[in-house]
């Protein structure tokens, strides 16, 4: 007896903490949903203050603490005078509708939407003779107008300077040629090598467009493979080209130095006579030579010029008497100088390899190529700094890379200690002018002269 009292004892004690328990939760949750109602009563639904209203309490708050109280820039009023009809980006103007031509659009079904079978074909015609609509290129900007009446004007941008413009008129439509209009600005591009000379430009906020020519002007100088290093400096004085307030590509490269292991070079872009335009240094000397320092840009060198080395594939000790540049598959081999081929095909354990003639006893080959430039064949002539062939690891090769040669009268020579003769100079008659340009364009790029000061027409005036 006294044991089952004890038992029901203990489960009346448990049953009671329960309840205790569920009591003390429910307290709490009836707390919670009271607190929320009052708030929803009194808080949440009274109306904000007017915005005019927020405001002068922020400038009042402002002013209490000693503070400078700007209006925030929404709330500005724009002055009358600074009104526009132009459309703010990514606002399009009414009436105009641009894109960009797809892959396989063709006049037809672009101006379909707009204009029946029998006047878009009389479009076509309106623009066959100043620019063939065939020729439409995948990714070209173009614009379709239209006015109260229905289609007025077609704009196609064939390239970054000139656009066809198709108007309506009457039963009609006429074609002409227009040049882009840009807002050109000048402007001084300063840094130094970090990495690549593609690192170095990106971190500036600029294109590897830029680089791109940075490295063509001094290629003859400088080998941007090899010779580079850390804390190389550079300077650029180029224009920039705007649209609609917006960049949009680099115009002329004026000037530029690059400091190269504590040796300076300079370049300054020049017109001659018969306003051909090329760079020379400071003396007016060209910066060309016969010979580029490499065949191609931005890579690395993977074996150096020897007469002993053992061969990855063979195994066994054998003259190498090249540069082995080490890129990937498809990047442009280019000609080190003006040249004819005398051979383009099949070489066993050279692969596909090109081989060029050139004056002074030279000759220039390029190994392991994955393919030929178009039309390239034996007996062409060639370009300095033209396109003739693509990376590739063909014949004896364990990896894409370019094997660069080149001979002396037909003995092999270390193409890294070749020094080519430079190009032409600035003759006697415009060398005055040439120093005036140069010394011009010195201080904007040493920053002794303000960058607005420059004008198209001013800047290297023809005699």
């Amino acid at each position: 007896m006294s044991r089952k009292t004890t038992r029901l004892g203990r489960q009346r004690s448990g049953f009671n903490g329960i309840v205790k328990i569920f009591l003390y939760v429910g307290g709490i949750g009836a707390f919670i949903l009271l607190s929320t109602v009052i708030f929803m009563e009194f808080v949440a639904d009274a109306p904000p203050p007017p915005a005019d209203q927020q405001m002068e309490e922020s400038a009042e708050g402002a002013q209490e603490e000693g503070e400078e109280f700007e209006e925030p820039e929404e709330h500005k009023l724009i002055p009358p005078a600074l009104s526009s009809n132009a459309t703010t980006p990514g606002e399009e103007e009414p009436g105009v509708h641009r894109g960009v031509i797809e892959s396989g659009e063709t006049a037809g079904t672009l101006l379909q939407a707009w204009l029946p079978a029998g006047e878009v074909n009389s479009l076509v015609n309106a623009c066959s003779p100043v620019f063939s609509l065939r020729k439409l290129r995948a990714g070209q900007p173009y614009a379709i107008i239209e006015d109260e009446h229905g289609f007025s004007r077609f704009e196609y941008e064939i390239d970054d300077s000139k656009k066809l413009v198709v108007c309506r008129e009457a039963s009609d439509f006429v074609a002409t040629l227009e040049h882009i209009e840009y807002d050109i600005l000048l402007e001084r591009v300063q840094g130094t090598i970090e990495g690549s000379l593609f690192e170095s430009m990106a971190n500036l906020g600029e294109t590897p467009v830029l680089a791109v020519r940075l490295a063509e002007i001094f290629a003859w100088e400088i080998n941007f493979i090899r010779d580079i290093q850390p804390d190389d400096s550079f300077s650029v004085l180029v224009e920039k080209r705007y649209r609609n307030g917006e960049f949009n590509s680099y115009g002329k490269l004026l000037a530029a130095s690059f400091v190269n292991q504590g040796s300076k070079y300079e370049a300054f872009a020049f017109s001659d006579s018969f306003g051909n335009t090329d760079y020379y240094n400071a003396a007016g000397d060209s910066v060309k030579r016969a010979f580029l320092k490499a065949p191609l840009s931005f890579t690395r060198i993977s074996s150096r010029f020897s007469m002993s080395r053992m061969h990855p594939v063979l195994h066994y000790s054998r003259p190498h008497p090249a540069i082995d540049y080490a890129a990937p598959t498809g990047t442009p081999v280019k000609a080190i100088g003006n040249g004819e081929v005398t051979f383009s095909g099949w070489g066993k354990g050279a692969g596909n390899y090109i081989s060029l003639r050139h004056t002074g006893g030279y000759e220039s080959m390029y190994l392991h190529l994955s393919a030929f430039a178009k039309g390239l064949r034996k007996g062409a002539r060639v370009r300095q700094g033209e396109v003739i062939g693509f990376v590739g690891s063909t014949g004896y090769s364990t990896g894409p890379h370019l094997d660069f040669r080149m001979k002396k009268n037909e003995q092999f020579i270390n193409p890294e200690k070749v020094l080519s003769p430079r190009a032409d100079s600035v003759d006697e008659k415009t060398i005055q002018r040439f120093k005036a340009t140069r010394d011009l364009y010195r201080q904007y790029i040493e920053g002794k002269k303000s960058l607005t000061e420059y004008t198209l027409e001013k800047e290297n005036p023809r005699p």
